[in-house]
């Protein structure tokens, strides 16, 4: 990547009830919950303050419903029109396949060996029944981060913003896995580098 590449204002989607319940949500489609939207507004007003000229930005969401959910309540909050923004496919979630539904405690219990494994190297696993690894989502989304012209708001989910500060910032494989990506934030990726805001 070159260093003059846009500048990316990071969302994760605000709270689910899943979230709250620690289920693995991957591609099912959660809506947000109230922590959620009041996280929403929060990434609005940070956002607003941190790009001051943050309506000349491009905006660009997971189609998923809680990620559109928490991009048109941060628009609202900073006076834009709510449903400015585009949607883009490869932005979705990976999927925890067979796993998705249950919380890590179930998945330990049900399939120990397998859980086992995926904590040995969690960059490269991918669950039963479909799942994805997170290597298989950079594949997903790379052409995504070259196809950016402009500095873009991107709101999305925890695995997509652990594949962007491995491919972007050159965060390791193992440390990019177990980093957590808050909600209610955002994370500016300029360059090689990033910082939580």
């Amino acid at each position: 990547m070159t260093p003059s590449r846009p500048t990316i204002y990071f969302i994760r989607h605000g709270e689910t009830d899943w979230n709250l319940e620690g289920r693995l949500q991957g591609q099912k489609d959660i809506p947000l919950n109230d922590m959620g939207r009041v996280q929403a507004e929060e990434a609005g007003r940070r956002l607003a303050a941190l790009a001051p000229r943050y309506e000349d930005l491009a905006y660009v969401a997971s189609p998923m419903t809680r990620t559109r959910e928490t991009m048109e309540i941060m628009r609202r909050t900073m006076g834009l029109h709510p449903e400015g923004y585009k949607l883009d496919e490869r932005l979705v979630e990976l999927t925890f396949g067979a796993w998705e539904g249950m919380t890590w405690k179930e998945v330990r219990k049900a399939e120990p060996q397998l859980a086992s494994l995926r904590e040995q190297d969690k960059w490269h696993y991918a669950p039963p029944g479909g799942g994805e690894s997170y290597a298989m989502l950079v594949e997903r989304i790379r052409p995504f981060l070259y196809d950016l012209t402009r500095d873009t708001a991107v709101v999305a989910h925890g695995g997509v913003a652990r594949a962007f500060l491995s491919m972007a910032c050159g965060v390791s494989t193992r440390q990019a896995a177990s980093l957590d990506i808050w909600q209610g934030r955002v994370l500016v990726i300029e360059g090689r580098s990033y910082r939580w805001v």
